[in-house]
């Protein structure tokens, strides 16, 4: 808690060095940093994943089911932080493709279950490059993007532990 304290001070006192009308800058935005860094990440996807039909959504679903596989919208959604309405189109569109197969709960059919088939299972073994080719393009220097990871793994976890209301 005491480095916490400490680096909301620090961090207070950097904005307070920001004039009162520069902050409003787009280049002193951290939101809109991360909003083009996302943007132009997902952009260099296209053409690594437009070979298979996926975009960028489909390829995090398949990677989250490839941790774990036959598990609940709800429970999909909430890993890759998306709602129900953004992921059901996409689900369709992967069960079109073949990569899963969606079911309804035995118990309660409301409940709707997510499963690799065995083209989904297979494409796992050709992704393996996508990454790989992702670094590469970046021209990020591992270290800085092991941080930079780090970073925004604590950030995530702050809004995790917020929506959870801890």
């Amino acid at each position: 808690m005491k480095n916490q304290n400490h680096a909301n001070k620090k961090v207070t006192e950097n904005v307070q060095k920001i004039s009162e009308y520069d902050i409003l800058k787009l280049d002193n935005q951290l939101c809109f940093s991360l909003y083009v860094c996302s943007k132009e990440i997902i952009r260099k996807y296209k053409p690594l994943l437009d070979p298979y039909g996926l975009t960028y959504t489909g390829y995090i679903i398949l990677l989250a089911l490839w941790e774990k596989d036959d598990i609940t919208v709800k429970d999909l959604g909430r890993k890759l932080y998306l709602d129900s309405g953004t992921l059901t189109p996409m689900l369709k569109k992967l069960e079109a493709l073949d990569f899963i197969k969606r079911t309804r709960g035995s118990k309660d059919e409301r409940t709707v279950y997510i499963k690799l088939t065995k083209k989904g299972y297979e494409f796992k073994e050709e992704a393996k490059h996508i990454p790989e080719k992702m670094v590469c393009s970046l021209e990020l220097d591992p270290k800085h993007g092991k941080e930079m990871l780090v970073s925004l793994h604590k950030m995530m976890d702050t809004f995790s532990s917020t929506e959870l209301g801890e």
